[in-house]
């Protein structure tokens, strides 16, 4: 069993054998890279850490996990901490520290689970016969994995996220986003709409245009699609089954109401796997993966909250769309001042619970819209794969794209009856380009490397 005294420096070894415990692993070797990134989301999972707080705790791990890896090989551009690992040290106990390092300040409740994990990716590598590392290198991996992943941490802590309750209420006016029933709790906000991005150069950098306003034929037609395919039963009455029809658009939807990027780093891993990638090419992958969707989850919410707020347009130009959801605006569409939406008092949403923040854009298609543009930038758009969702047990979905997978969840969140299609697919638009700025401006490969 591990001890961290078993790794106690000893600068004495022959030079010989820190040259033998640099040698590469073998690519079909046990990764612990990807083991981590399904560490990461046991624990997020764990901790009931909702999807978009998420998008922050998976960046910072990644981060962290990266310059650990890079600060060894010195082949790209950091995250954030330079590369100034002590020579000899060790890839695999560097990227095990720095994971096991934030994941413990993240959540410090699950330290013996997380502490066992780090114990056991130890020992597996000890007890690897084919890629042997000697205690000096191993340590001096320990002792830089400590290191970056403590400047990852004191980095964005002063990012601006808060973890305090939401005090957000939003307002009356016709279009404006308010709690919605049947909890009724305050907008998320918790410094997202102002937060330090992690590669954009700020919050509003690829704010979106503004949703149609409530007289375009634009608003009616995505406002009748909600309004027919996201109905669900009284708010209070018995929960059905998920499929009593073998409806497929209800299906998809409680299918993807899970965490968006949980999601994406599954499928990532299990394209890695199955591309054979290696340490370093996991390390890179999944820092600029989960980058990408933290800063498209900033985004996100400074368009909700700029455009909830806005001054409002003109009267001649039609009253405004200012983020009311659906089990708001068509109970109360007799006040929009278009004619082709028609109010029902008993309408309510399939997925029961409204996320508690303006509608526009969708914060899942914005963050999956990141997330789809990096992996097919990595793997090609037109890439098979399963994925299975943690509210779906045993209902595995197969996709043939990544872009496929994004439509779906595009169908999703108008079928569940919390989005109308116009902030979807802006949305993914906004992560798109977020993912193409994030892949063209960080972890640049270093010259001669």
């Amino acid at each position: 069993m591990f001890s961290s005294q078993r790794w106690t420096v000893s600068r004495r070894l022959p030079a010989i054998v820190l040259a033998l415990s640099i040698v590469p692993a073998a690519s079909s070797r046990a990764d612990v890279v990807t083991d981590w990134n399904r560490n990461l989301w046991q624990a997020v999972r764990t901790g009931n850490t909702n999807p978009l707080f998420s998008t922050r705790v998976m960046a910072i791990v990644q981060a962290a996990v990266f310059d650990a890896v890079n600060g060894i090989e010195r082949r790209y551009t950091p995250v954030h901490v330079a590369p100034a690992a002590p020579r000899g040290a060790s890839r695999r106990a560097a990227a095990i520290e720095a994971a096991y390092a934030t994941l413990k300040a993240l959540y410090p409740a699950q330290s013996a689970v997380l502490t066992a994990q780090r114990d056991a990716s130890l020992d597996s590598i000890v007890d690897d016969p084919e890629d042997v590392e000697s205690s000096e290198s191993i340590a001096r991996g320990i002792e830089w994995g400590d290191t970056v992943a403590a400047a990852i941490l004191a980095w964005r802590a002063t990012d601006g996220f808060s973890s305090a309750p939401a005090t957000f209420t939003g307002g009356t006016d016709i279009g404006e986003w308010r709690p919605t029933p049947p909890n009724f709790a305050n907008g998320v906000v918790a410094g997202f709409p102002t937060m330090k991005p992690w590669v954009m150069t700020s919050f509003d950098q690829f704010r979106p245009g503004p949703p149609p306003n409530l007289a375009s034929a634009e608003y009616a037609t995505a406002f009748n699609e909600t309004r027919l395919k996201g109905r669900g039963i009284p708010f209070g009455a018995p929960n059905t089954p998920p499929d009593p029809d073998g409806n497929p658009d209800r299906e998809v939807a409680l299918f993807w109401n899970g965490n968006t990027p949980g999601y994406w780093n599954r499928i990532a891993v299990q394209v890695s796997e199955a591309r054979d990638l290696s340490l370093s090419e996991n390390a890179h992958l999944l820092a600029l993966l989960n980058i990408a969707m933290a800063d498209a989850g900033i985004a996100c919410w400074d368009a909700k909250y700029y455009y909830e707020k806005a001054p409002l347009v003109p009267p001649a130009t039609g009253l405004p769309f200012r983020g009311w959801r659906p089990v708001t605006a068509i109970v109360e569409a007799a006040s929009d001042e278009n004619a082709a939406t028609d109010p029902d008092s008993a309408w309510t949403p399939y997925l029961m619970i409204t996320p508690a923040h303006p509608e526009y854009p969708s914060g899942h298609s914005t963050v999956s819209g990141a997330a789809s543009a990096v992996l097919a930038a990595r793997f090609g758009d037109q890439t098979s794969f399963t994925i299975d969702s943690e509210l779906r047990p045993g209902h595995d979905r197969q996709y043939d794209s990544f872009s496929a997978a994004l439509a779906d969840i595009h169908n999703a969140r108008v079928f569940g009856g919390i989005h109308f299609r116009f902030a979807c697919l802006r949305g993914s638009a906004v992560g798109a380009l977020i993912a193409e700025y994030v892949l063209g401006n960080a972890l640049q490969r270093v010259h001669g490397h």
